[in-house]
């Protein structure tokens, strides 16, 4: 499964390295290019263009209306204005899962505009960020920064006056300064509200009946935090129990994972729980598969709604997911950059929230659910 997800992330980055360069794009030559079959460029094109990153026309695809690059030569179209001779550095925590879609959107948003993308890997650790950042303010080539820094845990004051005290526009990527945190100036964001996804998932799964639900976050992920808020906020709103939050990963490589998710199963029996909302897909998958070791059927037994939809629709059975528009965050962002660097001081500071989806499928939505209400002990699928 690794294998292929990385696979169908170099033909993306591909396809969008023929679209910026030509501005239009055919399957039947991608095809060629890439030797894979119509069909597979095709769902290629289909998930670029949920993400925003393209238009989908008869035969191909073309950059979206807002993103043609300067010296485009679609015919009819007028190209944008650019904003040549800008470089913009980036840095994020990964380059693998979550973040390559993100870093597509910048690209093909810098493309569009005529400015270039600097991308520095980093992980989940201030000391690095603080390097590799470093590294692009020494080289004197960048105007602006987009940035992911680790802001968990102890020394966030500190990074974030340091980040806000650096000589070139910022722009936070996926990440926000908390409230509380005095800044010398006002640091900009654009994320994805994570917190209305998650409320997204649960009036998704309150509309299909289901009154006693369960959270589990991903340990350790930045976007656990916001997910906890929307799990609290949605919950009192539809006077729905709030206490069945977990907080582990669970996916295939983490140590003990069969042993964690056999404990959560047992609170599910106790607390009557009929679905379960995962963060992230890695997570939800094994739990789905433990699930039917077990002989616990999705949705019949336990609905089952993902976060991220990474690869959600690789589980069996295809898992219902919300999915942040991790393209157009990028997009946004480097739009937000190239505003400031043109409009300097005289644009007021933004932060801006991207709006999820929810990709309904099989996991959450069954003709006749059934709902399991025996006590612990009797036979049921749980025992």
């Amino acid at each position: 499964m690794g294998d292929d997800r990385l696979f169908a992330l170099q033909r993306r980055e591909r396809v969008m390295e023929e679209l910026r360069r030509h501005g239009a794009v055919r399957v039947r030559d991608l095809a060629r290019i890439l030797a894979v079959s119509e069909l597979t460029v095709r769902r290629d094109i289909a998930a670029l263009a949920a993400d925003g990153l393209l238009t989908k026309v008869h035969g191909g695809a073309t950059l979206p209306t807002d993103l043609e690059p300067a010296n485009s030569a679609v015919p009819g179209r007028r190209p944008r204005p650019a904003a040549a001779g800008f470089t913009i550095g980036m840095v994020v925590p990964s380059l693998d899962f979550y973040w390559p879609l993100i870093v597509g959107g910048a690209r093909a948003s810098a493309a569009a505009l005529g400015v270039q993308i600097q991308l520095r890997g980093s992980s989940y650790d201030q000391a690095e960020d603080r390097r590799q950042i470093s590294r692009l303010i020494a080289a004197q080539q960048v105007q602006g920064l987009l940035l992911a820094p680790n802001l968990e845990g102890d020394g966030v004051e500190e990074m974030i006056d340091w980040i806000g005290n650096l000589p070139v526009p910022t722009i936070l990527v996926e990440r926000q300064t908390p409230h509380w945190t005095p800044t010398p100036r006002q640091l900009e964001w654009v994320r994805s509200d994570h917190a209305l996804g998650l409320e997204m998932a649960v009036r998704h799964l309150h509309e299909h009946g289901h009154r006693r639900m369960g959270l589990v976050l991903s340990k350790g992920s930045p976007t656990s935090a916001h997910l906890a808020v929307g799990w609290r906020r949605v919950c009192a709103d539809l006077g729905l129990p709030a206490e069945f939050v977990v907080r582990e990963s669970v996916a295939l490589d983490v140590p003990g994972h069969r042993e964690i998710i056999g404990r959560v199963l047992e609170r599910c029996r106790d607390h009557r729980t009929t679905a379960l909302i995962v963060h992230s897909d890695p997570d939800a998958i094994s739990i789905a598969q433990y699930l039917a070791e077990v002989g616990i059927s999705i949705p019949g037994d336990m609905a089952m709604v993902s976060y991220d939809d990474e690869v959600a629709q690789l589980a069996e059975p295809a898992m219902t997911a919300v999915r942040p528009s991790k393209g157009r965050v990028g997009r946004v962002a480097v739009e937000m950059m190239v505003s400031r660097l043109i409009e300097g001081k005289r644009r007021p500071a933004q932060r801006v929230l991207i709006l999820p989806e929810l990709i309904i499928r099989n996991s959450s939505v069954a003709s006749s659910r059934q709902v399991w209400t025996a006590p612990a002990g009797d036979s049921a699928p749980y025992s």
